[in-house]
């Protein structure tokens, strides 16, 4: 039988006071927008419970028949009753037989197997953090994330073992060692201590930010903000039209998309099809051929995947739904996906808003609605004076979902929280009158020409208009009578003949003056993170100062 979650409640601010507008979701009591989604319960606050235990409360009893993991490439399977065994078997044998326990911060460097959910939710169960990082980083980067993680153990394959440091206690993957923890009749299993009772409040996971401005972030989640997620898509499930619900993990698990979505596939009972290695070494095609061979319903996807998708001949008859994130998706590229996927819903997902159903994910350009359960605030981000439907400020978000807080950075924190648990995305955005969150763009990225603050991001999307234009980077640069001017670094077409004065004519009559490139480079490349979102700090090197010496 499945075990059953504490009773559950509502948050103390999600009922909403009167005078909330009901289609774009502003109250004017509190000048702030309030989700239009029925509010989701929650368990108590101060119920003892790990996100694992949450999760497999949510599943039906028996387990579903399907299998939780499969392989995308061997077509190997773990079934829900072996995963939970596996878990549990790992969880002991980690505490018993290693010594790991609650609050100790575990480093994983390995790449998508069918054994990193399950020691994911090993850690989680009695309450260690998982402390993910991409398995391509060197050594050097794994160095600088394992210092700012606090890590006392790491966890890695034969591949990326020589880049964690050295002193490190680490366990391979792939060792005869972590298969018998997983295994039931190990030695773990029965010399595990007794049940760890975990606070919701506890950190859970330590997420990196993806430094596109240069500095790498520690952020941390709590169990807390796991279940409030997951109840948030439990409440939203729905069946899918043909067969059971497959969804192809497209997004690496040491992102923050592909965490969480590894985490939830669980909640829902889904199976999860692994991209591993083998399929992702043959791009986008790989990607592709796997989704058709195993009729998922769903896949994750970053905005260059969802890009060529629309070049890709398939066939995908099963696949109902594509959830992309991690970074901007030009609109040319949306409009150009549903008309290569016609019934597919193209829904774009952020931390704190999502699209759900046919209508919603036709709104091209928005970043969906807010999501269950979040408060959002749009304030004038040099006054902090909270404004009103269609006009553009910071984004300031609160809620069960939003993270606890930058690890061992007090100055981040300070800057980033306010003294009424706002916090500051740094997005500068609006919501329209529907409800719809639209981002414009990054406020610390916004060009300031004679005054006027030009967002790259914008220009960028009108850049990528062009046919000729394969990929393009908007950056700011000195100027002495502007200030700044707005340069773009575009990459052509191989053997386009598209020229720095038509890009700019381009440019100048789709938007205001003061925003109009002042100059273009062309590059071979433009430097981008995993998710696809632009290395802005990079960009620089890709600049020869004498070409832009006579502005």
């Amino acid at each position: 039988m499945a075990t059953s979650a504490p009773a559950a409640s509502a948050d103390a601010f999600i009922a909403a006071p009167g005078g909330v507008d009901g289609r774009s979701g502003y109250c004017e009591a509190t000048r702030t927008f309030r989700s239009l989604r029925p509010p989701v319960p929650l368990p108590p606050k101060d119920a003892p419970l790990s996100f694992p235990a949450f999760a497999f409360s949510l599943l039906p009893s028996p387990p579903p028949a399907h299998p939780a993991l499969l392989d995308a490439a061997t077509g190997e399977a773990v079934s829900f009753p072996a995963f939970r065994s596996q878990v549990r078997a790992l969880a002991g044998a980690l505490r018993s037989r290693l010594g790991l326990q609650r609050g100790d911060v575990a480093f994983v460097l390995a790449p998508a197997r069918l054994d990193v959910p399950v020691l994911y939710f090993a850690l989680l169960s009695f309450g260690a953090v998982a402390s993910p990082a991409n398995p391509a980083l060197t050594a050097a980067e794994v160095a600088r994330l394992v210092a700012l993680s606090g890590a006392s153990v790491a966890f890695a394959v034969s591949s990326t073992a020589a880049k964690v440091p050295a002193g490190l206690p680490t366990v391979l993957l792939d060792s005869d060692q972590f298969r018998s923890f997983l295994r039931s009749e190990g030695r773990g299993e029965g010399l595990a201590p007794e049940k760890v009772a975990v606070r919701q409040s506890e950190t859970a996971a330590i997420q990196h930010s993806s430094g596109t401005t240069g500095r790498v972030k520690a952020a941390a989640l709590s169990h807390r903000n796991f279940i409030a997620m997951a109840a948030g898509s439990h409440a939203l499930a729905t069946k899918p039209r043909h067969g059971c619900n497959r969804m192809l993990l497209g997004a690496p698990m040491f992102h923050s998309l592909g965490f969480y979505f590894a985490l939830k596939a669980v909640a829902l009972g889904q199976t999860t099809v692994l991209v591993t290695d083998a399929v992702a070494r043959r791009g986008v095609k790989g990607v592709v051929e796997a989704a058709e061979r195993w009729a998922v319903t769903e896949m994750t996807a970053s905005p260059p995947v969802v890009m060529a998708m629309a070049k890709e001949p398939c066939v995908l008859e099963a696949l109902e739904r594509v959830v992309c994130g991690g970074a901007p998706l030009p609109t040319t590229a949306a409009e150009r996906f549903r008309l290569r996927f016609p019934n597919v819903d193209l829904c774009m997902a952020g931390g704190i808003s999502l699209m759900i159903g046919r209508e919603e994910c036709s709104r091209i350009g928005s970043a969906g609605r807010v999501s269950e359960n979040v408060e959002v605030k749009i304030v004038d981000h040099v006054t902090g004076e909270p404004l009103s439907v269609g006009q553009k400020g910071e984004l300031l978000v609160r809620g069960p979902a939003v993270m606890t807080g930058y690890v061992g950075d007090d100055v981040a924190n300070a800057s980033t929280f306010d003294s009424e648990g706002w916090l500051k995305t740094g997005d500068l955005c609006y919501i329209d009158q529907d409800g719809f969150l639209f981002v414009v763009d990054r406020l610390k990225e916004l060009i300031k020409y004679k005054g006027y603050q030009v967002p790259p991001a914008e220009l960028e999307l009108v850049l990528q208009t062009l046919p000729e234009v394969v990929d393009a980077a908007v950056m700011p640069y000195p100027h002495e009578e502007a200030g700044q001017i707005p340069i773009a670094l575009v990459v052509r077409l191989p053997g386009s003949k598209i020229t720095e004065a038509q890009v700019m004519d381009h440019v100048a009559k789709r938007v205001a003056p003061y925003k109009k490139i002042r100059k273009v480079l062309f590059v071979d490349s433009i430097p981008k993170s995993p998710a696809g979102k632009i290395l802005r700090w990079q960009l620089a090197n890709n600049v020869q100062y004498s070409a832009v010496s006579r502005l």
